[in-house]
């Protein structure tokens, strides 16, 4: 009756933002990230009959705020009569602030919770399971370059490239550790209802996600970092443009950008992309990963830099 997985985050490189069914947590889009190999979310889950509720620790301390969710989640895996759970979170990277820790959360815990359940559940069936807790938990079930396609009523996500296929490395630029102020479930609404630009984002996702995918396949650097960039501007235009505007960048933000485009003039293989928060990862060639850390480093403002590679999907450590 427990089950440890781990899981690690992922960066959509062509996003999604929006969600086309709020109760199931389809996505509006198609979206392809890349997964982290240093950053991970370890999860334990451990039913016992003797409990009467659900407890959850976070690096140890008791933590009851992302509770709910993942008693839902757990409910889905093992139904709602299930014993209640010891569930300990485990992470290496600073939490709700735009690095996709809910993604390796969601993913952890969705394989170590078929596990403690005894359940053999298909890759994709975990994937669907954990996409319904976080929309991009589903990319975390798989390694290297990883398509998510919307299906009729469900979504199916892949490896379209293995990380040592095309081994690029990501140094995150780490701008503010604290929680962000909107989360991105009640953001995408609020842009979905109010800004103007939504619609024309709708419509434009699937050029973007085919240049991407051409991209990846022939290991074109700089047309990956184009269409990369463009998604992502995209993206944070629809939120800037939504009433009341959500700006999730501050001053080292921009700062960031600006030492990207400064390495681009200098011929380095370096591309931006930002997610829901105020963190910069700076995707580039190997070969220049040193360079590239060492000027986000010294950037005005960058409390901290993550460096990775590329790797695996989430993965169970132990089973009873």
């Amino acid at each position: 009756m427990q089950g440890t997985a781990i899981a690690r985050p992922n960066i959509a490189l062509i996003k999604y933002w929006g969600k086309r069914d709020t109760k199931r947590n389809l996505p509006a889009v198609g979206s392809i990230s890349i997964t982290l190999r240093e950053l991970f979310t370890r999860m334990a889950v451990e039913f016992d009959a003797s409990l009467g509720a659900d407890t959850l620790t976070v690096n140890g301390t008791p933590d009851n705020a992302m509770l709910p969710r993942l008693a839902s989640c757990l409910d889905r895996i093992a139904g709602p009569d299930r014993h209640r759970a010891h569930i300990a979170s485990d992470c290496n990277f600073p939490i709700a602030a735009g690095l996709a820790s809910s993604a390796s959360a969601f993913a952890a815990i969705t394989v170590a919770a078929a596990a403690a359940a005894g359940k053999e559940l298909e890759r994709d069936s975990l994937a669907s399971l954990a996409g319904q807790a976080s929309g991009s938990a589903a990319r975390s079930l798989f390694g290297g370059f990883v398509e998510l396609k919307n299906m009729d009523d469900d979504i199916r996500c892949a490896t379209i490239l293995d990380a040592a296929d095309w081994p690029l490395s990501v140094i995150v630029a780490i701008t503010e550790t604290g929680p962000k102020a909107v989360g991105s479930t009640e953001a995408m609404e609020i842009s979905r209802r109010t800004s103007p630009f939504y619609s024309t984002w709708i419509q434009q996702q699937e050029q973007d996600l085919a240049t991407a995918r051409s991209a990846i396949a022939e290991r074109d650097f700089e047309k990956l970092a184009a269409v990369t960039e463009h998604n992502c501007l995209k993206m944070h235009s629809i939120m800037w443009a939504s009433r009341p505007p959500l700006v999730y960048w501050n001053a080292a933000t921009m700062r960031c950008l600006e030492t990207v485009r400064q390495l681009q003039g200098q011929s380095l293989g370096v591309f931006f992309t930002i997610d829901a928060g105020p963190q910069v990862k700076a995707v580039c060639l190997p070969e220049h990963s040193d360079a590239v850390a060492n000027a986000l480093r010294a950037t005005a403002g960058v409390t901290d830099l993550m460096v990775t590679g590329l790797g695996d999907g989430a993965k169970l450590e132990t089973d009873a």
